[in-house]
């Protein structure tokens, strides 16, 4: 598996971004932001990630997603651990992430990659999408904040 960071006026992968949030206009809005890295198997994109610096030091890993076919294969945990060691190479010091709070698998992830949950931003869901998220038979109303120092 190869992990590259999309060239300028290179699509991203939208299908897969939207896996991760349903806001077509968020999605562009930080695509548009922030530097998106795929994951290429066999010449097919099957993952992403976008790194937004959000203040000096700091930057955002926002929508880390794969290939619905291909969860439970380790492509995530590559995908995150990636995203560390580049914000390390641009010179970031902490490195933020935020997922819903139904998202335990994401959650489950995120921590075995050395993030730490600093807080919750109650209602960010709710107050941010027109339409209810359920993911795992679980309303989604709060997105848990995660941070990592390097």
């Amino acid at each position: 598996m190869e992990i590259r960071k999309l060239n300028k006026g290179e699509e991203p992968p939208m299908d897969l971004l939207l896996l991760a949030d349903p806001s077509e206009k968020l999605v562009k809005e930080y695509v548009k932001r922030g530097d998106c890295f795929v994951a290429i198997i066999e010449e097919q994109i099957v993952g992403v990630y976008v790194l937004l610096p959000t203040r000096p030091e700091t930057v955002e890993l926002v929508n880390v997603a794969v290939n619905e076919d291909l969860h439970g294969k380790g492509i995530g945990k590559r995908l995150v651990m990636h995203a560390i060691q580049e914000s390390k190479e641009r010179g970031f010091k902490t490195v933020e992430i935020g997922t819903g709070n139904a998202g335990i698998g994401q959650l489950a992830l995120y921590q075995k990659c050395g993030f730490r949950i600093v807080g919750v931003d109650f209602d960010f869901f709710t107050r941010h999408y027109p339409e209810e998220i359920y993911e795992n038979g679980i309303h989604c109303r709060d997105m848990i904040r995660l941070s990592m120092d390097l």
